[in-house]
């Protein structure tokens, strides 16, 4: 994979579609990369995280924590380990190879460096992590209000 490859693969993954050419050939540079062979494992349920990941070819299984939860298979541009981007998270699922795949570790020291160095971004991934709560929010307050439709009412 060449160099205009890999900014395509990270402009299209969740967080990094944020962000300009420049702080996205920085990713691509400082990122570590990880072949994982068919059926590897990636991390495991429990660990402290290093990092978030952006899977660069082939598919991952994620097992949740839920043994009734069937696995869920992420492949190009998706990003394992959000919240691990910015801090040390406890995994919270399994994470495997289905086939043969690249994976590019972000580490938060990375992710620092990348929003230091590039306060554009910084700002895009706050509106839109604000946007995203805000979303949430409303979607609450939605529940909430059936829930109390629900309710009996006293006499």
């Amino acid at each position: 994979m060449g160099l205009d490859d890999d900014i395509a693969i990270l402009a299209a993954a969740p967080v990094f579609e944020l962000f300009g050419r420049d702080a996205l050939r920085l990713l691509s540079f400082a990122g570590e990369r990880r072949l994982l062979a068919e059926g590897e494992l990636l991390f495991a349920r429990g660990e402290p995280s290093d990092g978030g990941y952006v899977v660069m070819s082939g598919s991952i299984a994620l097992t949740s924590t839920r043994h009734d939860a069937p696995p869920v298979t992420v492949s190009r541009s998706s990003v394992i380990g959000r919240n691990a981007l910015f801090r040390q998270v406890a995994r919270p699922a399994d994470a495997r190879a289905r086939e043969a795949s690249e994976v590019m570790r972000v580490t938060p020291s990375l992710m620092s460096r990348v929003l230091r160095e590039f306060p554009e971004a910084a700002a895009a991934i706050h509106d839109g992590m604000a946007e995203e709560l805000l979303s949430l929010v409303r979607g609450l307050s939605g529940v909430r209000e059936r829930l109390v439709g629900l309710a009996p009412r006293k006499r």
